[in-house]
């Protein structure tokens, strides 16, 4: 078959060789990489071409197993896998061998990308291995088509696929049997369930069911407004914050610093924080949504010494720097301890230039997706930081997300 051949069509014998960043696995066919999803490294498949732009690579999916490997089970899910519900894409596989798989992405992602030869354990959140990975999903999104049909996209698509069953949900969400019901004029339902026992429903953006939610995590309560941000795995809040406060303990922190809370979100981590090592903790907020800004400064408001900002991190970040070029006063910048917890980009070129001028002694990073942490650990080892612990987290059981936390010491 020619090099030049748009194989869009072809269906294709491959031997898969290792998984990839995003859920989806590599082959190799004449030259060319061929990426499939719904399979195993070691597998002998056929599978169909279903985009070929030209180039180096194309994209398939198969149509027969010729040799399975012996960590591929029965999907849970009967209308999700090839061709069916978006959102399980590693349900096709062992709840441990996704682990090893996700771990393989992070290890590759971290020696390519920032030089770093370090392979996490993919560690699971409690309950998750009892229960097989399902009913943990605090939060999930459905959509609507024309004739009122409620569910999950199907997937590389934006048709709705009717479901009988939403398994990854919590068991408040599965019995509010939304996608079994039929919606006029309606493009999206968003349904969350708080650790407290509420529910909540959004229809395109209209809060229903409780107007705010109740969490508890960290030995704390957090009061979150309709739309605002909370993690979705049941335990993922306690798991983090745990980690985020082990991390900080075991490398100290000066409480009367200008410690940092970025991308803070409704105040889980200053919260936990505060929890951990006192009320009198120091600690600044930054956090560009109004309605979660507003939400942290009442989850924060019997902290004395604590505040939430809103305001892009950047731009906060950029307003700190200056007044130190100008030589500013601020409450000992060098001692302070930053946590970090960027949207799926990652930080950024930038804000990790702003944070390696203010050069805090520790910065804990919390991280949903690997490639965008080690882009960033590179920048910050190239500077004058050293990476001392990285944890991982399986928060997203058959999907291909993967939380990171790493722990960065300043050296000098």
């Amino acid at each position: 078959m020619s090099k030049t051949t748009n194989w869009v069509g072809q269906n294709l014998e491959l031997t898969i060789e290792k998984v990839a960043h995003g859920g989806i696995f590599v082959a190799r066919h004449d030259g060319r990489v061929v990426f499939v999803s719904h399979v195993l490294p070691g597998e002998k498949v056929k599978a169909v071409v279903y985009e070929d732009r030209g180039g180096s690579f194309c994209r398939a999916e198969p149509t027969e197993i010729l040799v399975a490997s012996p960590d591929r089970v029965t999907h849970f899910w009967k209308q999700a896998g090839p061709g069916g519900a978006g959102g399980a894409e590693f349900g096709h596989i062992k709840l441990a061998r996704q682990r090893e798989l996700k771990a393989d992405v992070i290890e590759e992602a971290l020696q390519r990308m920032a030089g770093i030869e370090l392979r996490p354990v993919v560690e699971a959140a409690p309950g998750d291995d009892e229960a097989n990975g399902l009913g943990y999903r605090t939060r999930v999104q459905l959509h609507v088509d024309e004739a009122g049909t409620v569910g999950p996209y199907r997937e590389r698509s934006h048709e709705v696929v009717k479901v009988r069953d939403l398994p990854l949900a919590v068991e408040e969400i599965r019995e509010t049997e939304m996608h079994n019901k039929n919606f006029q004029d309606v493009r999206k339902i968003e349904v969350s369930a708080s650790s407290t026992g509420q529910v909540q429903w959004r229809i395109d953006n209209k809060v229903k069911g409780d107007e705010r939610l109740v969490e508890r995590a960290a030995g704390r309560t957090f009061r979150i407004s309709g739309g605002g941000f909370w993690q979705v795995h049941k335990k993922a809040a306690d798991l983090l914050a745990t980690c985020v406060n082990d991390m900080v303990q075991a490398v100290g922190i000066d409480k009367e610093a200008d410690n940092l809370d970025l991308y803070g979100g409704v105040g889980l981590f200053t919260s936990a924080l505060a929890g951990r090592f006192g009320k009198d903790l120091r600690m600044t907020s930054v956090e560009s949504f109004r309605q979660a800004t507003d939400d942290a400064t009442l989850n924060l408001s019997d902290l004395p010494k604590v505040k939430a900002v809103c305001a892009p991190v950047e731009r906060f970040l950029n307003e700190k720097v200056g007044n130190l070029d100008k030589g500013g006063k601020t409450a000992s910048p060098r001692n302070s301890t930053i946590v970090l917890d960027p949207p799926r980009a990652g930080a950024g070129a930038k804000v990790v230039d702003q944070l390696m001028k203010i050069a805090p002694k520790h910065i804990v990073y919390v991280a949903c997706d690997p490639i965008a942490l080690a882009r960033d650990l590179k920048q910050f080892l190239a500077g004058d930081y050293e990476l001392k612990q990285l944890r991982a987290f399986d928060l997203f059981p058959h999907t291909h997300h993967v939380e990171c936390v790493a722990s960065l010491v300043r050296k000098s």
